[in-house]
């Protein structure tokens, strides 16, 4: 029973998620950049780059060109996602036939920034309801497979390609107002994903390591993993000195506070560092000290 209704919850979170991507997105396209003749990146600036220079209704062009890829993308991401993402990305294109926005402003500049903002809002907030309202990472997630290249590199490349098209298609300066619409946009789908807090993954190497371990749990109120590990001194690691390494995930703004702890018991510990896009179970939320 109560797996059924954690179920549910689930389908209505994401639904209401996909809904206010859907409607985020169209106010973005038809709220700024529509008026001023700006582009995206990825299928979705291909689709406005394409209405502008033959006349072609977008959301027809969204709906046509977004759609092979949401297909091509089944194998990897499964039914569910393929649904969702297809029913999004049609959400998308009749609200842009049947929702009337308000034409927010026509400066340039403004519609570059806010545009970008509200369609990156709209992207992220599907992706958190498990579909995509653009499917440029499906398609470079596909290609990936088959060449010897990066999702994120082919991504950049296919983005390239758009806006030198842009240039030519619209000019220079509508082209530059528009890659600052996918960096705002892009902005705004890393925050939706990964969220203000942004993870780091926090490993210290101290001989001090218990003492560590109780500054983490008990002041700062995060968890801790104990690895066991070896030190190696000389040119080769010839002396292997058994050691505690303790491993904790923290957020950007707890960051500080941690390696002061850290440094205040041992100067000489050994930190690194690196960014995690997402976490789940385990204390990530900070426990209540008293």
């Amino acid at each position: 029973m109560d797996q059924n209704v954690n179920n549910l919850s689930n389908t209505i979170k994401n639904f209401i998620l996909i809904v206010l991507g859907i409607l985020s997105a169209a106010f973005g396209l038809k709220g700024f950049l529509l008026s001023s003749h700006l582009i995206d990146g990825g299928v979705t600036g291909i689709s406005m780059l394409l209405s502008v220079a033959f006349g072609l209704p977008l959301a027809a062009l969204i709906l046509v060109i977004n759609l092979p890829f949401i297909v091509l993308g089944y194998k990897q991401m499964g039914m569910r996602f393929t649904l969702k993402s297809a029913a999004a990305i049609s959400g998308l294109s009749l609200a842009l036939v049947f929702i009337e926005f308000p034409e927010v402003t026509h400066d340039t500049l403004l519609t570059a920034i806010f545009g970008g903002v509200f369609i990156g809002s709209g992207i992220g907030l599907a992706m958190r309801g498990g579909a995509v309202l653009d499917g440029t990472e499906i398609a470079a997630l596909v290609v990936s497979k088959s060449y010897p290249l990066k999702v994120s590199d082919l991504i950049l490349l296919l983005n390239i390609l758009i806006f030198l098209s842009a240039m030519l298609v619209l000019g220079t300066e509508t082209a530059l107002y528009s890659i600052l619409t996918y960096f705002a946009a892009s902005k705004m789908i890393d925050f939706f994903i990964q969220g203000i807090e942004q993870y780091t993954g926090v490993t210290i190497v101290s001989e001090h390591s218990e003492k560590i371990r109780q500054a983490v749990t008990e002041k700062l109120g995060r968890g801790v993993t104990i690895y066991q590990g070896k030190r190696g001194f000389g040119k080769r690691g010839s002396t292997n000195v058994d050691i505690d390494i303790v491993f904790t995930v923290v957020t950007r703004f707890e960051l500080l506070d941690l390696k002061n702890e850290v440094k205040l018991l041992d100067p000489n510990a050994f930190i690194f560092q690196h960014s995690i896009d997402d976490t789940e179970g385990g204390m990530i939320k900070r426990r209540p000290l008293h």
